[in-house]
Order: structure tokens, then sequence, then C-alpha cells
């Protein structure tokens, strides 16, 4: 490689430059320090500068040792993907499709919309803001998906390598949208009443300037916040108001437990995002968010109607749905369905069941079921457990896997 310059930002530029060309890949190493600065007639520090550059760019990244390198795409795992057909699918997250609504049927009535149209449907900001139902002021956008809507507002608060608060273990687009954004996860504990008051301060006494809640249905684990534990966390919150709050209520609308809001009643920057993923199908891709104006505006600036807001059409299709009383029947019946089927495991809320198990996803793989471990989710250590997709679980279904967890539990080592 040929790297030039004689500035910090010349060498940087240098760099990036060559990694532009494919002159310098992902995974290749960059010169040590002292040898570059040798070779260019410059002060080490100011090599050592570029370098911290373009690891704050994202260009690059430290390995110790190993010196630094040009950064590669992070592996990301993704819920969804199908089984070997010889396998039972316990592991993709999905709903279970007999209990989507027909999308067709609420196209009708759709008026093509042009640039310079109002973001958002104002039927569908009406509606939204009934289902929120927030004692304080808030703004209604609407986002590609709920997973967009937190990657959007991470962008618009914070900074490559700014830290987040997660949840460990996390759900896998959380996961996701940090290591490809550049930002660094800091984990906190969860147990049967959601995310701990302890482990949230120790991350935000760590210097996490966002985090990121599920108030309930938490993924993968099932744990819904209590009145008592959001109260806590509120409590916590309150004594960093510099962090932006963003609650992800994916499941809001199936879900058994009451919405606890953890956000205090001051907090200066928050979010509170409702996907309709869940109930209304996963390739609608709409979510809604409720938050403070400032937040409101900088999120409404990266969906606004000269640059990539979201389709009228499906806002039009969703804003039908939500308003039919046959819809509501349907969510009614498939939240009954959900917390039945996810009983038959144990399961506490959502479309999953979390057993804590040393018996291995290899193992259960043998005995024909596919189910995802606990390792995906993990942000610090990972538990011995897994996670068991239950929307289709059937009750032979889950007496079967059952017998052959148990099996596979008496061979196991303790």
């Amino acid at each position: 490689m040929s790297i030039g310059g004689t500035t910090a930002a010349g060498i940087a530029a240098s760099v990036r430059d060559l990694v532009g060309t494919g002159r310098i890949g992902p995974g290749d190493a960059l010169p040590p320090i002292r040898a570059l600065a040798t070779e260019l007639g410059v002060n080490r520090n100011t090599v050592a500068t570029a370098y911290r550059q373009l690891v704050a760019a994202g260009v690059a990244e430290t390995h110790g040792r190993g010196g630094t390198v040009i950064t590669r795409l992070p592996a990301v795992a993704r819920d969804g993907a199908s089984a070997r057909r010889e396998l039972i699918d316990l592991a993709g997250g999905n709903p279970d499709p007999a209990l989507l609504p027909d999308v067709g049927a609420y196209i009708a009535g759709y008026a093509p919309a042009l640039y310079g149209a109002p973001a958002e449907l104002p039927g569908l900001v009406a509606l939204a803001r009934e289902r929120f139902e927030l004692a304080c002021p808030f703004e209604v956008i609407v986002t590609h998906g709920a997973v967009d809507a937190i990657e959007r507002l991470l962008d618009a608060h914070l900074t490559r390598g700014d830290a987040v608060a997660v949840e460990d273990p996390c759900f896998l687009a959380h996961i996701s949208t940090l290591r490809l954004n550049g930002f660094a996860a800091l984990p906190v504990a969860v147990d049967a009443q959601g995310m701990t008051p302890d482990g949230l301060e120790r991350a935000l006494e760590a210097g996490a300037r966002a985090v990121i809640c599920t108030p309930r249905a938490h993924n993968p684990t099932g744990a819904s916040v209590t009145a008592a534990r959001a109260a806590e966390l509120r409590a916590v919150l309150s004594r960093h108001p510099h962090v932006l709050v963003v609650e992800d209520d994916h499941f809001w609308a199936l879900s058994t437990a009451s919405y606890e809001r953890v956000t205090p009643p001051r907090c200066p920057r928050w979010a509170l995002v409702r996907s309709t993923a869940k109930f209304l199908g996963p390739d609608l891709r709409v979510a809604l968010v409720a938050a403070d104006a400032v937040t409101a505006e900088r999120l409404h600036a990266r969906l606004g109607p000269a640059t990539t807001w979201v389709s009228h059409l499906l806002q039009h299709a969703v804003a039908g749905m939500l308003a039919d009383p046959a819809i509501e029947a349907l969510r009614l019946r498939a939240r009954a369905a959900y917390a039945e089927r996810a009983a038959l495991l144990g399961g506490a809320d959502g479309l999953n069941a979390w057993i804590e198990t040393a018996v291995t996803p290899e193992a259960l793989a043998a005995r024909g079921w596919r189910v995802r471990p606990a390792a995906a989710f993990a942000v610090g250590e990972p538990r011995r457990a897994i996670r068991v997709t239950t929307s289709t679980l059937t009750p032979e279904q889950a007496e079967a896997f059952a017998s052959d967890l148990g099996k596979e539990t008496a061979c196991s080592p303790a």
C-alpha cells in the first residue's frame, strides 16, 4: 500500500482513498504507527491521531497487539431465517400467518401521494394519538417499522462511538443496529420484571448516552416491566436527564401485560415506539412513534415529505385496519392465542419462550427441533438458555418438544 500525507487529516484521507479504490480491503492491517511515521517523515503522534480519526469514522478498528485494521462489516444475527426442511422451526420469531389480516382488503380508497404532501396521514396520526394515551405532550411520527425508528432516533441524538444501555439478553435487531452504526452496547441485566435498576444505573454511570428499554414482552425472555419496577427505572433515569430514553413497545397490541411507562415525567428527550408488524404483518413496514417536540423534529427531518416518508399506501392500509372493528376482534383473538401457546412451554409474554437450560440447540436439532441459542442475544456473558418461538406451537408439538428437552437435560452435564 502507498499511504501519503504529512498531517493527520492528510494521512487519514489517503487511507480512505485506498479503501475507496479497493487497494486496501476489509481485514487488511495498516502499517505500525512508528514504521509509517518514519516512512512519511512525520511525528508518530501524527500517525496515531490519523488512526484514531479512522477508527472514529468506522473505517478502521484497533485489535490491540494486532494493530489497526480496516473494518469488516460486522456479522449480525436476524430473526426469520428458515429452518432446514427436516427440522420443526421454533426459532424464527415470526407471528402466525393465520392470525394476520388480509391487507389487500384495505387498499381501496387510496389516493396517490405526490412530492410535498404531508409525511403522515392525518387520519393515522389521530388514531395513533388515541392509542398512545400519554398524559404528557407529544408529537406523532410514522416510520418504516420499529427498527428503523430506533436507528434514526439514535443517529439523530448520538455520534459514532457513543454508548447505549440495552437489555442483556438483547433483541437481535438492537444488537445489529448498534454494531452497524458504531455504537457501543452496555449490557443491563433482565429479570422477571424486565430491565434491572442496578444494571441500568451502572450502565449510565459508565457513560451511556441513550437507553433502549422494552416495557413488555421483552424479546427474547418475554419479561414485562411491572409498575413497581417502572417506578424504580424512572428514579434512576431522573438522575441522568441528558440520556435519550427509547421505549420499544413492539408487542403493544398483543401483550397481556399493561404498559408501565419507564420514561420520567420531566425527561427532555424520549420516544415511545410501537410497531404494527406483530399484529398486522411484518411486511407492513409501519411503526408509530410518540416523542417530545425536539426529538420528533429531528426524526421528522429524516422522514419528511421531500425525503423518505413512509408510503401513504401503507399508512392508508394501516389506518383502515386500526379503525375496523373486525381487526380489533382479530387482534383480541391473536392475543389470546399467543398467550395460550407461550404458556405451553412456560413462556411469559410475546411470541417466544425463554428456557434456562444447559441443553444446546445442536442437541435439539439432532432430535428435529430448531431453536435459538442464548449466545445470539448476548451483549455480555451468554446465559445457558434457549429461545423457543411459540407463535404457531400446537399442544402436541409442545408435549413432544418438552419430552425431548427432558431427555437431553438428563444427558447434559450439570
